[in-house]
């Protein structure tokens, strides 16, 4: 055993660590950058590693930077290799109880924007020692990011189809109608599925999955499912990135949108008793999970954040109840 281990030359786990950062972000720059060090640190390192290995990891006359065909397949077990070290101070802190380290999460902008205000501040009162970064990203990029290893978990609101990934269901989340005193729905105490019409509701854009939530409870579509060319008020057009934009539109009485529980709840109390309008019975609602590929992979640090994050939600949400 130890003879083999001379004959890889002391390859180092930073030494490996530092080739999964830039197989990840392709450039010499920005992965120095994610590992806190100087490029020609990193650099020196990579070629030590290459030297110790007696192979090429990576085509440098490449732009962007790509691992050659060993290089994916020593860079494949590296992440593995990686992974299991970690265990080691995992199985310590958990068997002491001790919630200490980095933890990096990817949430999607739709549940950021509600869940960091709530999670943050009881992170810092009861896990001081946790380093909690959060990165705000689509599904499909923390889908990505957990593939190769740049976060430890993700909280989406839309299944996802990916083998080998495990989902852990955390809350149900109800939808809500924010609707300006202008709009045709504007004197309905409540609203139900029926009513809603591309034609008037502001979506956000291609690639969020509230937007495909909200496109699945309208009744009027084109042909192709879409929106139509002149759907929405006063003849425009627009589809935004972040629900802020949405709200605005609406405050400024330009038809309607739909929220999410809790981003509604945040809202000023009376704007939310003028703009708000709740679903009939049952209310069209997403479920909030967490994903993750390795299920023992900082569990304990990965746990006491859903506890601490379950813990700050209102009570309607976490007993599953509807907004009304």
């Amino acid at each position: 055993m130890l003879s083999h281990l001379n004959a890889t030359g002391g390859v180092s786990l930073t030494q490996l660590a530092y080739a999964i950062a830039l197989d990840t972000h392709q450039h010499f720059g920005k992965a120095a950058e994610a590992c806190n060090v100087t490029q020609p640190t990193l650099s020196m390192q990579l070629l030590k590693l290459e030297r110790s290995l007696g192979v090429t990891l990576f085509d440098r006359s490449q732009s962007p930077v790509v691992a050659t065909d060993i290089g994916r397949l020593v860079l494949d077990q590296a992440r593995v290799t990686l992974r299991e070290a970690a265990r080691i101070t995992d199985i310590r802190d958990a068997a002491a109880g001790v919630i200490a380290g980095e933890l990096r999460i990817g949430i999607i902008p739709t549940l950021a924007s509600s869940l960091l205000p709530r999670l943050i501040p009881a992170l810092q009162r009861d896990y001081p020692r946790l380093e909690l970064v959060v990165e705000e990203w689509k599904t499909e990029d923390i889908v990505r990011g957990l593939a190769v290893e740049t976060i430890d978990a993700g909280i989406v609101a839309s299944e996802v189809h990916e083998t080998g990934m495990i989902e852990q269901p955390l809350f149900t989340e109800p939808f809500v109608g924010y609707i300006s005193p202008k709009h045709r729905l504007a004197q309905h105490e409540t609203i139900s599925a029926q009513d809603l019409s591309l034609d008037d509701l502001w979506l956000l854009s291609e690639g969020h999955c509230f937007r495909t939530q909200a496109v699945a409870l309208c009744n009027q579509r084109d042909d192709n499912g879409e929106r139509s060319r002149d759907a929405c008020t006063n003849g425009t057009r627009f589809e935004s990135g972040n629900l802020e934009t949405l709200i605005r539109l609406v405050e400024r009485g330009l038809g309607m949108t739909l929220l999410p529980a809790l981003t509604a709840g945040d809202l000023p109390t009376d704007i939310q008793r003028r703009l708000i309008r709740p679903f009939t019975s049952p209310s069209p609602a997403r479920d909030v999970r967490l994903i993750r590929r390795r299920m023992y992979l900082k569990a304990h640090m990965i746990d006491a954040v859903v506890t601490a994050l379950l813990n700050e939600l209102p009570e309607s949400i976490r007993a599953g109840k509807s907004i009304h």
